[in-house]
């Protein structure tokens, strides 16, 4: 029989069973996280990114030790960019990627594309053997990847979810993880924001709408105690 860990957190404690448990690492990519990625040109501050690149990486570390799958959102665009669908879908309009690099020719092709430096994950985060990597063009993990398969295909119920920035992807991927019957925590300390008061709007909502809310130190805890 499985073995159930409480796992401290708000607005309760709440029990999961590692065995049906994977880490979600949302978008820990330079465009959103490096001076000079695409997030920072587009006039957002990523000052604040080296602890919560610290943190996750002890999460990931932490998550690989107690074999809980370490699953990676990688967010971007084919060079042909044949995932947006042109003007006709809302992406084409609302990507603020997307529109700097047609505004900037320079940047044409560089941004959030597959190949490119501003796509690939930070190097202190870089995926290990055994971790899988989910490729995705849209806010949410979910959105025409094969992620809700590949947590079914494990039998995952709890999902454990860092990464950036916290009310776009995080926050888009928590509220369909909660559709789809899943149990969302959000380890505060391993997530950013993009803008002024967004970190507190999104923790609210998941605590108060959509999940729970923990830290890494928690989580470590947690593992620890079940090893």
């Amino acid at each position: 029989m499985s073995r159930t860990v409480q796992l401290a957190a708000r607005p309760e404690p709440i029990r999961v069973v590692p065995e049906e448990t994977a880490l979600i690492v949302v978008d820990m990519q330079n465009a959103y996280l490096s001076p000079g990625g695409y997030i920072n040109l587009v006039g957002f501050d990523v000052s604040g990114s080296p602890p919560v690149i610290e943190e996750t990486a002890q999460v990931v570390a932490a998550c690989r030790a107690a074999g809980i799958p370490v699953i990676y959102l990688q967010n971007g665009f084919s060079p042909d960019q044949r995932e947006v669908g042109g003007p006709s879908a809302p992406v084409w309009h609302k990507s603020n990627a997307l529109k700097f690099m047609r505004a900037n020719e320079a940047y044409a092709g560089k941004l959030i594309t597959h190949g490119t430096w501003d796509h690939a994950i930070v190097d202190p985060l870089t995926p290990e053997p055994g971790d899988l990597v989910v490729p995705k063009s849209r806010y949410s993990g979910f959105a025409g990847t094969g992620l809700e398969q590949i947590l079914a295909s494990r039998r995952i119920r709890t999902l454990l979810v860092a990464g950036v920035a916290t009310n776009v992807c995080v926050e888009s991927t928590i509220r369909d993880a909660y559709h789809r019957e899943f149990f969302p925590v959000m380890i505060t300390d391993a997530t950013m924001a993009a803008g002024p008061g967004a970190q507190e709007a999104t923790e609210f909502n998941v605590e108060k709408f959509f999940g729970w809310l923990s830290t890494g130190a928690e989580v470590r805890a947690a593992l620890h105690n079940n090893q």
